[in-house]
């Protein structure tokens, strides 16, 4: 169903489709009129995520997707990312969070002032692989006491 007729948004396919979007994104609002502001960091994430996933992309490009967000707001983007691969819709994550690009990419591709200066498989790479490439050529991790 079309939001728009004659270049004018129609008011009960706009709210359907927000409707759906609420559910399904799981975005916890007292009204569907409330302001974007009201919510929570998660939710407003989520919503932004919603935004996107309205116009029905190939592709996402996800900058920092959960920064500033709790923990349990955190699971649910993984998660709603993680089901957008599934979906078959890409995800370009962009993360200073390791964890967060070790829980979510297939592929890491890891860049150094602006060089790509590595490229790793997701699920075997390790942080400390990240970081020495991401570090200054030549210079070692820093390894705390007691490590070997």
């Amino acid at each position: 169903e079309s939001l728009t007729r004659w270049g004018l948004i129609q008011r009960r396919p706009e709210r359907n489709l927000v409707n759906n979007l609420i559910r399904d994104l799981q975005v916890k609002t007292a009204s569907v009129d409330s302001a974007a502001a009201a919510l929570s960091g998660g939710n407003q994430q989520k919503l932004v995520i919603g935004k996107w996933l309205a116009r029905q992309p190939k592709v996402l490009l996800l900058d920092e997707p959960t920064r500033g967000v709790d923990v349990g707001a955190k699971a649910q983007v993984h998660q709603l990312v993680r089901k957008l691969a599934r979906d078959g819709i890409a995800a370009l994550v962009i993360s200073s969070e390791l964890p967060e690009l070790l829980a979510l990419c297939d592929r890491i591709v890891v860049l150094r002032t602006g060089r790509i200066v590595g490229e790793l498989p997701g699920p075997q790479a390790r942080q400390e692989e990240i970081l020495q490439m991401a570090l200054p050529d030549g210079r070692p991790l820093v390894k705390g006491k007691g490590s070997a």
